[in-house]
């Protein structure tokens, strides 16, 4: 085994670095929700998702060794390319959910029989009733 391949794959210290990193940043959100503590759930779900955010870093750093100097840097331009994507994708995703709920007329009990009456032969089963 040469020198290289094994920096390639990280030595048992900085596998074991990165397992305590992983470890600790899975033990706090969960100490976090499990102590049901007194601050505001708007900064709990931040900080339970920055933390989430560091630990996708841990694990890309320490597990899977992606490193800027690796292949010329383009596994690191490969991987920012994918995080903007899934960004923008997620975030999308989230715009279009949020202008459909905002935009979409409530539809109550009572509009759902009043427009099953409205339109003679129609039914919630699909208009079939009667029809043997």
């Amino acid at each position: 085994m040469s020198a290289h391949s094994e920096a390639s794959h990280g030595t048992m210290g900085t596998l074991m670095t990165g397992f305590a990193l992983a470890v600790i940043l899975s033990v706090i959100p969960f100490a976090l929700v499990m102590m049901e503590s007194d601050m505001s759930r708007t900064w709990l779900i931040a900080i339970i998702m920055g933390l989430g955010a560091i630990q996708i870093i841990v694990h890309l750093v320490y597990f899977l060794h992606l490193k800027s100097d690796n292949e010329g840097g383009w596994t690191m331009a490969a991987t920012v390319l994918a995080v903007v994507i899934v960004g923008i994708v997620l975030a999308g995703s989230l715009w279009v959910m949020h202008n459909m709920n905002a935009n979409m007329m409530p539809m109550s009990e009572g509009n759902m029989v009043m427009d099953s009456e409205a339109t003679p032969g129609a039914s919630m089963s699909g208009g079939h009733e009667g029809h043997n």
